[in-house]
């Protein structure tokens, strides 16, 4: 968290607003972040696009401001000062909420404005790397299929499928293979295709591949239509919930009844240190021969 659809929420909402500013000075309290200073002031952002859960703020002068939120960052644009020792928002309004004061990066802008990364655990990951070697840096080049790319057939999904070993759920979190999908999502795509996330890839039917891969498409272009899901932190670019957590069918929905009215209960389960959440009735881990 947050997941594809919540990153590319944030990028669109980004790029309404930055290009063509220029980076006008920096905050940050966490030292790992201070080395970027000098890479990134003065500069003018060109653009922004989402590279699995990554985003990339194109630079001017060759550099690209890779930044990843991992578990609990989210990116804000406004306005902050300094009081009692915190960052606090002056713009009133969403920014406002609980979930947004845990400020750790300011990249000042030439328009007066701020952009924030909140992260409540500190485990962001923020570098600047020279635009045309973008594909030299490991957190790029070893991405897999993106699932929103016009090249992610369901040929070539099936074929990843076929030749990857492992639990349908890992297989659909690993980010070597497909990138952007993690534990909420996968949970979703899952239920909707009907596929128990302990069922081996290897033992998947052609009918089963494509119910996979359609729900794939169709789960997180919903969710990005609804702007990702605040089940806990996440918001969006702007400081605002995001509306997908109130259709959950099967995250975090553990002990209600499945929405298919199948008479199954919500389970939840742990795979390889994660959770998974599925209706046993309907998602079974053998299928009939």
């Amino acid at each position: 968290m947050p997941e594809l659809p919540e990153v590319q929420t944030i990028v669109s909402d980004l790029k309404k607003v930055l290009p063509g500013l220029k980076i006008t000075g920096f905050w940050t309290d966490i030292a790992a972040f201070k080395k970027i200073e000098k890479e990134i002031i003065g500069k003018k952002i060109l653009e922004l696009e989402r590279r699995g859960k990554n985003i990339l703020i194109r630079l001017s002068d060759n550099r690209t401001l890779l930044i990843h939120q991992k578990m609990t960052g989210h990116l804000l644009y406004g306005k902050w000062k300094v009081e009692g020792g915190e960052w606090k928002s002056i713009i009133q309004g969403p920014l406002n909420d609980p979930e947004n004061r845990f400020i750790r990066l300011l990249f000042f802008l030439s328009n007066g404005y701020q952009l924030a990364l909140c992260d409540m655990r500190k485990f962001a990951k923020v570098l600047v790397w020279p635009t045309d070697k973008l594909n030299n840096l490991d957190d790029i080049n070893k991405l897999g299929l993106d699932p929103l790319d016009k090249n992610f057939t369901f040929g070539k999904f099936s074929e990843i499928i076929k030749n990857k070993k492992g639990k349908i759920k890992i297989v659909l979190m690993d980010q070597s293979i497909i990138a952007g999908i993690g534990n909420i999502y996968s949970d979703e795509i899952l239920w909707f295709a009907g596929a128990h996330p302990l069922r081996p890839t290897h033992e998947l039917k052609n009918e089963e591949i494509k119910k996979i891969y359609q729900a794939i498409g169709s789960v997180l272009k919903k969710a990005i239509h609804f702007r990702g899901s605040s089940y806990i932190d996440y918001r969006d670019a702007f400081g605002k919930k995001g509306r997908y957590q109130e259709m959950h069918y099967a995250y975090q929905m553990t002990g209600k009844k499945c929405r298919k009215n199948d008479g199954g209960i919500i389970k939840r389960i742990k795979i390889g240190g994660r959770s998974a959440h599925f209706c046993p009735v309907h998602q079974k881990i053998r299928q009939k021969p």
